[in-house]
């Protein structure tokens, strides 16, 4: 199995939780569900922050179901609220 990479960044409220500078390691391919299960396990207290953002790769949003099979940077975008 080959390994890939996942650099994980993010953007609003999900930041007060996870460190700025934040990579894992998964055997290819991994469903982005798995990261971010696995980003809850290791922050547990970003776990229901994770769960409210949406997900993206480069300037494409992605569903939880996609899978990575190489280096990915992955992007956290919390929902905002507004007036």
């Amino acid at each position: 199995m080959q390994k890939i990479s996942v650099q994980i960044e993010g953007f609003g409220a999900v930041t007060r939780w996870l460190p700025s500078d934040l990579q894992l390691e998964f055997d290819a391919p991994v469903h982005i569900a798995a990261v971010l299960e696995q980003l809850g396990q290791q922050y547990p207290q970003a776990q229901a922050s994770i769960q409210q953002c949406a997900c993206a790769i480069a300037d494409r949003l992605v569903s939880r179901q996609d899978a990575l099979n190489t280096d990915s940077s992955l992007v956290l975008l919390s929902p905002v609220a507004g007036g």
